[in-house]
């Protein structure tokens, strides 16, 4: 099968990678076709309603067999992630010394220096912007959200702009600690109660890391290079601490090459390939580097493990399995002193329990507490309940009845006998959860009196 001569798809590609980006390495191959009017007039028109036919302006511009390109028209380099291939144009401007401001303008100073002395840059056309070059900000900046030519950015798209995503600031975190009665700091505070607007702009999107580089071309004519305007973007490489790769466009493979079409009198033509020249892994390292991970992921099963433990039960199937955690927190609003409560659990039918679990409890005798217009007393008594609840009839659509706890809030008086102050009922919660619920017990006053102190 012959493969295609463009590729009309220039949509970026998505990769994960688990070895270090450091060993990406990228080998971009560009080429100057001809004169793009010229290949128009040369190439047959296609009919009106026709696609355009891409395939016969590959055949017009194919050169002669055997003919050799000048070495200005076809270039061919491999970059690693994130060199620094220097253009004409910054080999002019960082030479002199006054154009340096910065401490990255002189370490290209001294960089393009001792790469004279050895000889000069070995490229030409292709060179990079890496993470950390001016260029790399200001077409972050400047991205366009749509492919209108009088696109004017919005109110969001210019906010946006502003919140950095590529390299995190590892500054320490402006919050207060929190210091313990000792005086050594626990922890940093969690949650901020005023936040800046700073604080606010950087933690309102998933700021996740992100390095990128880009690999341009300069296509200007021979004996003119290093004009900006004739520098054009062949690939977008975007990196992310979570080992995703982000290629814009796509490693060409056989989809067949892009192209670029330049403005202006002459109207010329390039294409330009871009394929994946890591070293690839030998099957043996491939090998040691899985069973790594097996014996790696194995242990972190054991660890797992370790931490349920070897007494955890699976639910017979089924079976639906309810644990409560519960608390008797307080109670208020009585008239008497020295209270405490009863409490019990009604099954309804299809409900059972373990034969060692107890589904009834008493809290301790508490004395009341004036809070305020109320005298509150303070139990703080946990309990635990664990019930199943099996389908008997499987025909059967109904929902089933849910468990009642029952309360009954007694109190004791200094002769050691009990008034009961009330009852109340709560019907356990259906969704997983903390909840924390007030229950309305009704009061009734009743008057308990023992034979012997009846006069």
């Amino acid at each position: 099968m012959e493969e295609p001569l463009w590729s009309a798809d220039a949509a970026g590609a998505v990769y994960r990678s688990r070895d270090p980006v450091r060993n990406l390495r990228l080998r971009v191959r560009i080429q100057r076709l001809t004169s793009a009017g010229l290949l128009l007039q040369q190439a047959p028109l296609p009919p009106p309603a026709g696609p355009r036919r891409p395939e016969l302006l590959g055949l017009a511009a194919r050169p002669a067999p055997g003919a050799r390109r000048p070495p200005d028209e076809e270039e061919e380099a491999v970059v690693a992630w994130q060199e620094k291939l220097f253009s004409q144009f910054e080999v002019d401007l960082y030479q002199n010394e006054s154009a340096c401001q910065t401490p990255l303008d002189w370490q290209y100073h001294e960089e393009i220096l001792k790469q004279e002395k050895a000889g000069g840059r070995k490229n030409y056309r292709i060179f990079t912007y890496t993470d950390h070059d001016r260029f790399t900000n200001l077409e972050e900046h400047c991205q366009k959200v749509t492919d209108s030519v009088h696109e004017v950015p919005s109110y969001l798209a210019e906010r946006m702009a502003t919140v950095r995503r590529r390299r995190q600031d590892r500054r320490p975190m402006l919050c207060c600690p929190v210091i313990d009665r000792e005086g050594s700091s626990l922890k940093s505070k969690v949650i901020t109660w005023e936040p800046s607007e700073e604080f606010i702009k950087n933690n309102h999107v998933i700021n996740t890391p992100i390095q990128t580089m880009y690999i341009m071309g300069d296509l200007g004519p021979y004996g003119k290079l290093g004009h900006r305007e004739y520098e054009h973007v062949l690939c977008t490489i975007k990196v992310d601490s979570n080992g995703v790769i982000t290629v814009k466009p796509d490693f060409t493979g056989t989809k067949g090459a892009y192209r670029i079409e330049l403005d202006g009198e002459k109207r010329e033509l390039w294409k330009y390939t871009i394929e994946n020249a890591s070293v690839q892994v030998q099957q043996e390292e491939e090998e040691r580097e899985q069973r790594v991970f097996r014996d790696l992921y194995s242990r972190h099963k054991e660890y797992l493990r370790g931490l349920v433990g070897s007494e955890f039960e699976m639910t017979l199937p089924g079976t639906l399995r309810l644990f409560v955690n519960g608390e008797v927190v307080s109670a208020q609003g009585y008239e008497y002193d020295n209270l405490y409560v009863h409490f019990f659990l009604e099954l309804p039918k299809g409900w059972s329990s373990p034969a060692f679990q107890q589904l009834s409890g008493v809290t301790q005798t508490c004395a009341t507490k004036t809070v305020g217009w109320d005298n509150v007393a303070y139990f703080c008594y946990p309990f635990t309940l664990e019930v199943f609840f099996t389908q008997e009839d499987e025909s059967e659509d109904s929902l089933p009845q849910w468990p009642v706890l029952y309360f009954e809030v007694l109190s004791l008086d200094f002769w050691q006998r009990y008034r009961v102050e009330g009852y109340g009922s709560l019907v356990l919660p259906t969704s997983p959860a903390c909840h924390g619920m007030d229950q309305c017990v009704s009061i009734y006053h009743a008057v308990l009196c023992d034979s012997e102190w009846i006069d």
